[in-house]
């Protein structure tokens, strides 16, 4: 079975662990967007991995792990993934493939993210890692690819193309000095002998296992409303996050997909700028964060958090096809008496009973929300659904039903064993 994991709120829904576990699963795990301005935190025991560009399924042996074509590569950070899963004692020489075709993100592409961001008015909240300008450049077709970097004549002529072009607005528009051929070219091409194992064509490769009845999953990183066009632009990311991304990020048709998981936490967070209707007012936000340790994986910036948001899990799901969902974290409510559900919108005097695509709207809209009861903390987590509070039982019973989509999974805890599988 072909499978996609996709997040269905603003990311750090909890993929990485639910990638861990299905791993087992299956054959192939695939990476197919994004870069290293995402983070994937799996507990193995008293260890805990956070992986940024390395798939999370890596973690098991025998399984073949792929950088898909869709996602943007930054040499340093891939390096520095593969030496810390080496020290750890973790091989991944025969295990790990790299798409010829994945672009490169270069030094110039970080330091313009960093510029841009001090020259806008209104805040992204990019992490600055030279993901979006990277995107950029392989749209205008002036990108470098890691194919590129394996061929010093061809990778020679498009840096100096770039460079060209590039430093000209640094020191006309920034007044950055620009950067210089040499340098980068020799750290660009040690980069490609280091890679040159493992680069190739990964479409190739996915498509032959699919023939041989391989089992595939696709792992994608942030979220649905970070998605470049279904997510709350311009405060998203530069990549195509819902489950069509898959396809396009690895080489795969999409009638080869059998099912699309949809991972949720129990409530909602999001992390930089941009609107959140079912935000928590500050003291309590603070109280929740603290409770569910809600800091980026990759910056350690603090989550915005906020009631469970009805609206935008339902677009999301119809918009990715998801049969299935994970819900993560949902230990993090024990202990409180009441919890809300936002079911619909309020905006200018008219009831919204869908997520509004007007940047304007969803900024401005106030949440209408069901009370449902909360239940007690408990001194040991359940092991099963039986041992769940009834209250807790509705809770999850109410989001099935109002998502039109059957939960397959519940996380009550980081820990592998702190995962319960729902009876078909």
């Amino acid at each position: 079975m072909n499978m996609v994991l996709v997040g269905i709120q603003w990311g750090d829904e909890g993929k990485g662990k639910v990638i861990d576990i299905l791993s087992r699963k299956v054959d192939y795990i695939v990476r197919y967007q994004g870069g290293n301005n995402a983070g994937h935190t799996v507990v193995v025991g008293s260890k805990e991995y956070i992986f940024h560009l390395m798939p999370s399924g890596i973690l098991h042996e025998n399984k073949i792990c792929c950088i898909g074509n869709g996602v943007v590569i930054d040499p340093a950070v891939l390096l520095e993934e593969i030496r810390g899963l080496e020290n750890a004692g973790i091989s991944i020489n025969s295990r790990l493939r790299i798409s010829s075709l994945a672009h490169v993100i270069m030094p110039y592409h970080r330091i313009l993210d960093q510029l841009r961001e001090t020259k806008r008015k209104h805040k992204i909240g990019t992490t600055g890692r030279g993901i979006g300008p990277c995107y950029a450049d392989k749209i205008s077709r002036c990108g470098i690819r890691m194919a590129d970097i394996l061929s010093p004549k061809v990778f020679a002529e498009k840096l100096k193309d770039n460079l060209k072009e590039k430093n000209e607005i640094f020191r006309k528009v920034y007044g950055h000095k620009g950067f210089n051929f040499n340098s980068i070219y020799r750290q660009y091409l040690n980069y490609g002998k280091i890679f040159s194992p493992y680069i190739s064509n990964t479409a190739a490769i996915l498509n032959r296992a699919i023939e041989l009845k391989k089992d595939i999953l696709f792992e994608g990183a942030q979220g649905t409303y970070l998605d470049i066009d279904f997510g709350t632009y311009p405060f998203v990311t530069s990549s195509s996050t819902t489950s069509g991304g898959a396809c396009t990020g690895s080489g795969v048709s999409p009638v080869k997909i059998d099912k699309v998981i949809g991972v949720a936490k129990a409530y909602t967070t999001r992390v930089g700028e941009g609107p959140f209707p079912t935000e928590f007012p500050i003291k309590f936000g603070e109280f929740m964060r603290k409770k569910g340790n809600e800091f980026g994986a990759t910056t350690g910036r603090p989550r915005r958090c906020g009631w469970f948001d009805v609206l935008m899990a339902r677009e999301a799901v119809m918009l990715n096809g998801a049969s299935e969902l994970a819900i993560m974290k949902m230990d993090i409510l024990d202990g409180l008496k009441k919890i809300n559900l936002c079911i619909s919108y309020r905006y200018k005097g008219k009831l919204l009973k869908e997520f509004p695509q007007d940047f304007k709207a969803l900024s401005n809209v106030k949440p209408v929300y069901r009370e449902v009861s909360g239940w007690p903390e408990t001194l040991t987590k359940p092991r099963s659904y039986r041992d769940f509070h009834p209250n807790a039982k509705t809770y999850l019973k109410m989001l099935s039903d109002m998502l039109r989509a059957k939960i397959s999974m519940v996380s009550v805890g980081s820990a592998r064993e702190d995962t319960i599988f729902l009876d078909s």
